[in-house]
């Protein structure tokens, strides 16, 4: 697979992973459906979704070539960057105001 899109396909990963907890009621996509899911089980859900991701990550890397070790300041970026992709869905639940 090409480089190029093997980011892409990270960041799109990313992206869906992130609003999931926030877009719908089940636990990790395909437990039960909790009505209403409480705050800190989506929080805990983006977590696991986080390394999740990351784990994909790992695995295109692994497949190009050598892994290339990584420091804190990696880790922080891309949880920085995860958040910021679940900002649309936090904005859905919580902030967005209902009609009808």
């Amino acid at each position: 697979m090409n480089p190029t899109y093997s980011v892409w396909l990270v960041l799109g990963a990313a992206f869906v992973a992130a609003n999931l907890p926030f877009v719908n009621q089940r636990w990790m996509v395909l437990g039960p459906v909790s009505n209403p899911k409480p705050l800190w089980g989506r929080l805990l859900e983006l977590v696991v979704w986080y390394f999740l991701v990351g784990g994909l990550g790992l695995a295109l890397e692994q497949h190009a070539g050598q892994i290339y070790p990584q420091g804190w300041e990696f880790y922080a970026t891309t949880a920085s960057l995860f958040l910021t992709f679940a900002f649309p869905g936090f904005v859905y639940r919580y902030l967005a105001r209902r009609r009808g």
